[in-house]
């Protein structure tokens, strides 16, 4: 049932955001957002839509959340392809951005994607004028300067430190770089139902953290090809993470309990949250 409803979610939300972006044109940056944001796992809007479900918010209402945060998570993704981050040539089992076409472009791709994102929020089709300030307020915190984009910095920072990163500054650094934007795709289902996010929000965090964790593991014993992109590049660097800090068995393990605290956390919403519950499982158990 999880995997029936994960692709009825990457459909749904691919068609929204080709019906939303074909009002763009045919110029080089348009072409660019929309082979960015093609394809993905799409957990992110994922999180939005079933959180939103917990509290009966319309489909049609929330894919504007989900579309917004898809088109977030690719602009941090071509960005951080660039030669100028981390240098990838694959992305999605597909070249990246400014291979396709230059990094003049996939800058100006990355820059448009997250614009687009908040105009999907600030249409009224996405909710009262409350709801849409609040998405548009929280989703500016957990992307910039606050959440992802410092966690970038503390990334770039941690490849010219002196000390590899200790247990505690890694799980900062990836609940700003990859759990944030985790974080706010779930909150944003009781911001549109007008509820108390505080138990979506324990669950995210520890699923953000498990998903790094796995992405550490797969890094190690993945497929490139199934993975689509570059493996073993923080290896290569030297770089630590939770595989080299806790061992192979004992990140595993970490991950494991990672997933048992989302799926307590979910209690309050009963079964209504059984896919939210599989989702935590199918972030460790993924091969990509």
């Amino acid at each position: 049932m999880f995997t029936q409803a994960l692709d009825a979610t990457q459909r749904a939300i691919t068609g929204f955001l080709s019906e939303e972006m074909a009002r763009l044109g045919p110029d080089r940056v348009a072409e660019g957002m929309r082979y960015a944001t093609d394809g993905g796992k799409r957990l992110r809007g994922f999180l939005v839509l079933e959180s939103a479900g917990l509290f009966d918010v319309p489909a049609a209402q929330a894919l504007f959340a989900a579309g917004a945060v898809e088109c977030l998570h690719a602009y941090s993704l071509v960005h951080d392809d660039l030669p100028c981050m981390d240098d990838d040539d694959l992305r999605r089992g597909r070249p990246t951005v400014h291979v396709k076409w230059d990094e003049a472009t996939a800058v100006l791709v990355g820059d448009a994607l997250q614009t687009f994102a908040f105009e999907l929020l600030a249409d009224p089709r996405a909710g009262d004028a409350t709801q849409r300030v609040s998405l548009i307020g929280s989703l500016a915190r957990a992307s910039g300067a606050q959440g992802m984009v410092l966690g970038q910095a503390q990334d770039i920072a941690a490849e010219t430190a002196a000390l590899p990163l200790t247990l505690d500054q890694i799980t900062e650094l990836q609940g700003n770089k990859t759990g944030r934007l985790i974080e706010w795709p779930a909150e944003a289902g009781a911001i549109l139902g007008g509820a108390d996010p505080a138990p979506l929000r324990v669950y995210a965090r520890a699923i953000g953290l498990a998903f790094q964790i796995a992405d550490d593991i797969l890094d190690v014993t993945g497929d490139a090809a199934t993975a689509g992109k570059a493996l073993q590049k923080d290896a290569a660097a030297g770089k630590a993470t939770f595989v080299s800090l806790l061992g192979l068995d004992g990140a595993k393990a970490r991950a494991a309990d990672l997933v048992e605290e989302a799926q307590t956390a979910l209690a309050p919403y009963g079964n209504k949250a059984h896919n939210l519950a599989a989702l935590a499982r199918y972030i460790i158990d993924r091969d990509k």
